[in-house]
């Protein structure tokens, strides 16, 4: 059992080693073009921090491990929103732009809907087919245009780095490496554990999972914000949480046809909620700003919501 361990704490070290040196590469990269922090945020570095579910994900779907897959999904997106954001929104007041409150979060809520409206259903069990796969690629891809499209005319100019551009380079590469061994590792003793315990996949993936593969996101959105780009920090999550749906469980059900029970639909309105909780939060007090006692309470639902999972087994 100790070695199933180490092996799940290992590959939690590289995919967030891992994360760190893909978004810090492809940031660079990306400055070096003179691309604007918030483009930056809802897409290199939203790629970078969801690495760790793609490759978890491609892993589970290959060894088809459905539960882990949408479980791993729904719980790092609800982390993303009520434990990152709170976690950052505690460091900092957060302002939000009203173009992400207005398309890039409902555009999220979206794609939690479309799980459920997407899937076939055969008795208790749904499954996401390889041409409902398809169409969440094809949604992610207009996503993209979208962002490209509408955020040209930023004013703010992403500060250039010191990094040179070759060495971002071998981050970036280096950084794919470390998530694709990291992710290998964690799918399989988290499976091993979940089977050696006789706690369901579903659970493991609402949880440990999902938490682990959601810490990209909380460290490089809490150093985004103590370096004072709150840009990144906000487009990381909004970007990685969209990512995470319409193109993390895109490819995975295209791969291989994703199932998993029915009961997972009150996950899916979880995450719903969560997030039209952070769109509520944006409207009191301050129009379009996440304040500190609005960040303790994203914090408390998340803490909620997982007394809940566990309870619920």
């Amino acid at each position: 059992m100790f070695p199933t361990y180490l092996l799940f704490v290992c590959g939690f070290v590289l995919l967030v080693k891992g994360a760190d040196w893909l978004v810090e590469g492809s940031t660079t990269i990306a400055r070096k073009f003179h691309i604007r922090e918030i483009v930056i945020g809802l897409t290199i570095v939203a790629f970078g921090t969801s690495a760790p579910e793609l490759v978890v994900n491609v892993v589970s779907s290959i060894k088809g491990s459905g539960e882990l897959v949408l479980g791993n999904i729904v719980g790092s997106n609800i982390a993303n929103i009520a434990l990152v954001l709170g976690t950052a929104g505690i460091l900092a007041p957060l302002t939000i732009k009203k173009g992400l409150v207005k398309k890039e979060i409902p555009f999220g809520i979206l794609g939690a809907i479309l799980i459920f409206v997407l899937a076939t259903r055969h008795g208790e069990i749904l499954t996401l087919e390889r041409w409902a796969g398809g169409i969440l690629l094809a949604l992610f891809g207009i996503f993209l245009w979208v962002i490209w499209k509408s955020k040209n005319i930023e004013e703010k100019l992403a500060p250039q780095p010191k990094l040179k551009l070759r060495f971002a380079v071998v981050a970036a590469i280096g950084g794919l490496v470390c998530l694709a061994i990291g992710g290998e590792f964690v799918v399989r003793s988290a499976i091993k554990i979940a089977t050696d315990f006789g706690v369901s996949e579903k659970l493991i993936g609402l949880t440990l999972v999902a938490i682990g593969t959601s810490l990209p996101e909380l460290v490089t959105s809490a150093v985004a914000v103590r370096k004072g780009s709150i840009d990144i920090a906000i487009g990381n999550v909004v970007g990685s949480n969209v990512f995470n749906i319409f193109w993390v469980l895109g490819v995975s059900a295209f791969i291989n046809p994703v199932s998993f029970v029915a009961n997972a639909v009150t996950d899916l309105g979880v995450l719903v909620g969560i997030t039209l909780l952070l769109l509520f939060a944006t409207f009191t007090g301050k129009k379009y700003k996440l304040d500190k006692w609005e960040a303790v309470i994203m914090l408390s639902a998340y803490a909620g919501y997982l007394g809940f999972v566990v309870w619920r087994g």
